[in-house]
């Protein structure tokens, strides 16, 4: 997969996204993984992963719940920027480093277009998903 990229984040500054077991590049930037889990089959030493940042991935509740299901794409979007909103420290942390330097948010997920690294990057980019009441569909 190549990198995608978000929206500038500051001069100069885009966030990548690449999955981890993709070969890094030198564009990459400063890479982070942002998964709970480290990833199958992968070892740490063979990552190429310059920074863990487990408390910006969805919890594991969530990520099951999820469980990649196109059709609760917008509700687990919702309900992620939700628990980042718990977590303030985390995902500001991730925000400072995206503001000083190009980075590249890595992930596992084999679903290239509902991943919780894709959300983040949206988030990052100031796209972040309306909070709205929770209904039966939400799960």
């Amino acid at each position: 997969m190549r990198s995608r990229t978000s929206p500038k984040t500051g001069p100069g500054r885009t966030i990548g996204l690449k999955r981890v077991y993709d070969p890094p590049a030198p564009r990459d930037g400063l890479r982070v993984l942002v998964d709970r889990l480290w990833p199958r089959g992968l070892a740490k030493a063979d990552a190429h992963v310059d920074l863990w940042l487990k408390d910006v991935a969805p919890s594991g509740a969530l990520r099951r719940w999820f469980g990649h299901d196109p059709t609760r794409w917008d509700a687990f979007r919702r309900r992620y920027a939700a628990e980042l909103e718990d977590n303030p420290a985390a995902f500001a942390a991730l925000q400072a480093l995206v503001r000083a330097r190009r980075v590249t948010l890595l992930f596992a997920a084999k679903d290239l277009a509902h991943n919780h690294a894709l959300a983040l990057t949206q988030m990052l980019g100031g796209a972040r998903p309306r909070a709205r009441p929770r209904s039966r569909d939400d799960g």
